[in-house]
């Protein structure tokens, strides 16, 4: 029996990088499409609150992009990102701001909270999807 690294950590940045940019891509994508259909199907309301849930789950990815470069940069000993303060700022801050677009969806919308559970979960879906799928090769 042999003893292999992590494979996680002998990912290269470049990598990581082009796999949360996959999963953010396919977090729109496969919020927007529902969506869609949702408002044909159920009315605005359930569609507004999946929107809502998917852009909360695509700009979370967004911002572990950035604070991925920023760590990165941190860890070769190279410049920090122009913006590096906002990144950590941001990153601090975006419970509040997330939990606040949660409930002023919630109170504005008034339409189904299973819609809004499925736009957040979106993140962990495509995010689990496009680590196996860079794992696997």
């Amino acid at each position: 029996m042999t003893h292999e690294g992590n494979p996680i950590a002998d990912l290269p940045a470049d990598a990581v990088e082009v796999m949360l940019k996959r999963a953010f891509r396919n977090t729109l994508i496969l919020g927007v499409v529902p969506a869609l259909a949702l408002w044909i199907g159920s009315g605005w309301r359930n569609a507004a609150m999946l929107v809502t849930g998917t852009l909360i789950s695509a700009a979370s990815i967004w911002e572990w992009q950035r604070l991925a470069k920023l760590i990165n940069a941190r860890l070769d000993n190279q410049k920090a990102p122009v913006g590096a303060p906002v990144v950590v700022l941001f990153f601090m801050l975006r419970l509040t701001v997330f939990a606040g677009a949660i409930y002023g969806s919630l109170k504005c919308f008034q339409g189904s909270a299973v819609a809004l559970l499925g736009g957040l979960g979106l993140a962990v879906l495509t995010m689990g999807w496009e680590a196996l799928s860079l794992l696997r090769d």
